[in-house]
C-alpha cells in the first residue's frame, strides 16, 4: 500500500495538502472559492474560475480528497503516468471553466438567486478520476450487511450488499456533500466531464494530446545509447552467422584436399 508506480498521484496529494495549509497559514482562504453575484458580476473577478480548486479551505475535506485520491492511484498504474498526467491537467482546464459557467448562466438563473456558491477544491477533478475507476476497476469482494436479525420464513437474506470498493465511494460521497450544494454542483461535472472523456466524446484532438515526457519523469533515450543498443543487436546476430561461415569455410576445404589427394593417387 504506497505510491509505488504513481508519481502522479503521490504529486496531488501532497500539493493538495501542501496548499491547503499554506492558504490556512497565509489567511488567503478567501481567494478560492467563487460568489456568482459579488465576485463574478459585481467585481468581474474571472480569475477565480482558474484557481478555485487548487486547494480545500477546511481540513475535513483535505483528509477527505486526499483519501480518495490515494485510493483510485490504481487508475495512474493502468494508463501510465503521462495519460493520467495530461487527463488530470485537461479536466481541472474543463471542470474551472464548466462549473462557474454552469452555476452563472444556467442554475442561478433557474433557482432565482438561491444557487450563488461555488465552493474552493479540486472537488470536480476528483469525480472525473472516479468516474474512470468505476469503469475501469473491478471489485475484489462483495460483502453483506444483516438489516434485520429476525429470520424470515423463506430463509432469504435481508440485508445489503457491498464491494471493497463501496468506502471508497462513501468517502467521495462525503465530499461531494460538504458544501452542499455548491460542492454537489462540482461533484457533478466532474463525473459528466470523466465520463465524455472516457465514451470519446470529447474532441479526438485534445484526447490524443500528451503532456511532454519530462514532466512526469519520462526521459528519452539519447542517440548515443540508440546506436550503442543497435551495434549490439547487430553484433549478436552477426555471431552466429560468422560462425556457420567459417564452418562451411573449412568443410569446403577439407572436401578440396581430398579430392586433390584423390587424383594423385589416380595419377
Amino acid at each position: 500500500m504506497s505510491f509505488t508506480n504513481a508519481p502522479v498521484s503521490r504529486t496531488l496529494v501532497y500539493g493538495l495538502i501542501g496548499a491547503s495549509i499554506a492558504a490556512s497559514l497565509l489567511d488567503i482562504k478567501h481567494y478560492f472559492y467563487i460568489l456568482v453575484d459579488l465576485h463574478l458580476w459585481r467585481f468581474h473577478q474571472t480569475w477565480r474560475a482558474l484557481i478555485f480548486q487548487l486547494c480545500f479551505t477546511n481540513s475535513s475535506e483535505v483528509l477527505f480528497a486526499a483519501l480518495t485520491l490515494y485510493n483510485m492511484r490504481d487508475v495512474e498504474r493502468l494508463w501510465g503516468s503521462r495519460k493520467y498526467a495530461t487527463f488530470v491537467l485537461v479536466t481541472f482546464l474543463l471542470t474551472s471553466i464548466t462549473s462557474p459557467v454552469l452555476l452563472a448562466f444556467v442554475l442561478r438563473p433557474i433557482s432565482l438567486g438561491l444557487l450563488n456558491y461555488l465552493p474552493a477544491g479540486p472537488t470536480p477533478v476528483i469525480f472525473a478520476i472516479l468516474a474512470q475507476y468505476h469503469a475501469m476497476i473491478p471489485h475484489t469482494y462483495k460483502y453483506k450487511i444483516a438489516t434485520s436479525i429476525t429470520p424470515t420464513p423463506s430463509d432469504q437474506f435481508q440485508g445489503v450488499t457491498f464491494t471493497d470498493k463501496s468506502y471508497r465511494y462513501l468517502l467521495a460521497l462525503q465530499l461531494a456533500l460538504f458544501q452542499w450544494p455548491g460542492s454537489l454542483i462540482g461533484a457533478s461535472v466532474g463525473w459528466v466531464v470523466g465520463y465524455a472523456w472516457r465514451m470519446e466524446v470529447l474532441p479526438r484532438s485534445l484526447m490524443r494530446w500528451r503532456i511532454p515526457g519530462w514532466v512526469v519523469g519520462i526521459r528519452a533515450p539519447r542517440r548515443s545509447q540508440e546506436f550503442e543498443g543497435l551495434r549490439r543487436r547487430l553484433e549478436d546476430e552477426g555471431a552466429p552467422t560468422a560462425s556457420t561461415t567459417g564452418a562451411d569455410g573449412q568443410a569446403d576445404g577439407a572436401g578440396g584436399r581430398r579430392r586433390a589427394t584423390d587424383q594423385l593417387a589416380v595419377d
